[in-house]
């Protein structure tokens, strides 16, 4: 284990977030909001301080590999955390430590559940940071440092391989920075087009950056406490639920689309499942609920934006559907379970895990009718390597075992089981709202602080795919050499 250097990535990663502090500083100082200024700043010298404390030894073997990649991800993520929630709790917007770690994990993990009941009542400065924490936890903490931090790429793979969400992660250029670089770059644009779109709409130039951070992010903080309901508008609706799914597609597809490779990206299979899951769950939803809306465009329009919501784990609302039927709730339900695409900055399962699940089950069906015959997992037209399948049965493993002991442990706090349970779907899938009382009008601040953390630490192993925090805890992981 290259402790030197996971100490020093990780001061790098601490003066990072001191210096993404002055954004919402600088909005603090320009909207006089004095005890929000003087929070971000403390944080800002804090952060900087001990992150050059952190890398005053530059150490000579930087070179790190698989077990140093996870637990540099998974110790980024935990401290960025715990110094961006100093903001709320300094400034006196949040109350309590629990509730100022929840709100920031929910952040950085894009999650998008808040005990927040007044959201409308928090400085803009602070209203700038939750959204901010959002668009940079999106694309990764260590992807943007990889991108605008001056380091090598000497096995940096493994920081990327351990961040991305999804079952494969491959670089979409021959240097890890330039992959970094470039996966920015498209998330930049993407984020550059819909802020512009929602402010020649009409929407204020402040609720068009910050709710274009928290579409690009997948996260769903809204600044309104009715979300996107509150601005009354079919365009905004319309234009977020475009990006919503956007949000929620593989990026390396955005890079074919680039280099004109279009054949490759029309034929991949996640994106066509992708694509007809959300259009069936729009369809059939919009067919069980229209009679509760005046015209069958209405319907149509609110079952797009839940649906597009939920898949792309994003978490805005424009209606309640907890007061949707039965059947449209449930379906809302899988979708929480299920997720978008790999390789995006949405949360859940992935699609592209399920894609393999169905063709393994296909695979053990062929193989019982005939025993002798070689069949072979294919995607996209290659085949899939058994470590990776053996990889995604044993997420699906570890996600099932996390969902149950996560559920009796909030269960402890003695709520209705939808509630119990879909706040641990939610979280650990990274969407937001649940269903019950944790539904879409509702918040998480009635949980006591120890379910509070529980569901934290599912915000993080759902944003880490699991793996990375659960290695923390694995003492092998810790020798200096393996045994």
């Amino acid at each position: 284990m290259n402790f030197r250097m996971i100490v020093y990535i990780l001061g790098n990663m601490l003066r990072l977030e001191g210096l993404l502090m002055a954004v919402p500083a600088a909005l603090a100082f320009y909207y006089g909001e004095g005890p929000a200024l003087k929070a971000f700043l403390a944080t800002l010298a804090v952060c900087v301080l001990t992150g050059t404390a952190m890398e005053s030894r530059e150490p000579e073997n930087k070179r790190i590999y698989g077990r140093e990649g996870f637990v540099v991800v998974a110790l980024s993520w935990i401290m960025m955390s715990v110094f961006g929630a100093l903001p709320f709790y300094l400034s006196g917007a949040i109350e309590g430590v629990m509730n100022c770690f929840f709100e920031t994990v929910s952040g950085f993990t894009t999650t998008g559940a808040t005990i927040l009941s007044d959201i409308e009542a928090l400085p803009l400065s602070i209203l700038f940071w939750r959204s901010f924490t959002h668009w940079v936890g999106g694309m990764g903490i260590l992807v943007f440092m990889l991108a605008v931090l001056p380091m090598g790429d000497d096995r940096s793979m493994y920081l990327m391989r351990a961040e991305a969400p999804g079952p494969v992660v491959s670089k979409l250029v021959p240097k890890v920075k330039s992959t970094a670089k470039l996966l920015y770059t498209i998330y930049i644009v993407l984020t550059l087009v819909e802020m512009t779109l929602l402010f020649f709409g009409g929407m204020p130039l402040f609720d068009s950056v910050v709710n274009a951070f928290s579409t690009a992010g997948t996260g769903g903080f809204a600044i309104k406490n009715a979300s996107i309901a509150a601005y009354d508008s079919v365009y905004f609706e319309y234009v977020i639920t475009v990006f919503m799914l956007l949000f929620g597609v593989n990026f390396n597809l955005y890079y074919l689309l680039l280099i004109r490779d279009f054949k490759n990206a029309l034929r991949n299979e996640e994106l066509r499942y992708y694509a007809a899951i959300v259009i069936g769950s729009i369809l059939l939803i919009t067919a069980n609920i229209y009679r509760f809306y005046p015209t069958l465009e209405s319907a149509f329009r609110h079952a797009a934006f839940q649906v597009a919501a939920i898949t792309s784990t994003t978490g805005f609302a424009t209606a309640n559907f907890e007061l949707w039927p039965e059947f449209s709730r449930t379906l809302i339900f899988c979708l929480t379970i299920l997720g978008a695409c790999g390789g995006s900055t949405a949360g859940g399962l992935k699609v592209s895990r399920f894609i393999i699940l169905l063709k393994m089950a296909a695979r053990e069906v062929r193989h019982i009718i005939h025993p002798r015959s070689v069949n072979l997992i294919k995607l996209d037209g290659y085949k899939v390597e058994e470590d990776v399948t053996h990889g995604v049965t044993g997420y699906i493993i570890v996600y099932i075992l996390l969902l149950l002991g996560s559920f009796i442990l909030v269960s402890l706090d003695n709520f209705d089981f939808t509630t119990s349970l879909t706040s641990v779907v939610t979280c650990l899938s990274n969407v937001g709202p649940g269903l019950g009382m944790v539904g879409p009008e509702d918040n998480f601040g009635f949980f006591s602080g120890f379910s509070k953390f529980v569901l934290c630490m599912d915000m993080l192993l759902g944003r880490l795919e699991i793996f990375p925090i659960i290695l923390l805890f694995a003492p092998p992981v810790w020798r200096k050499s393996y045994m």
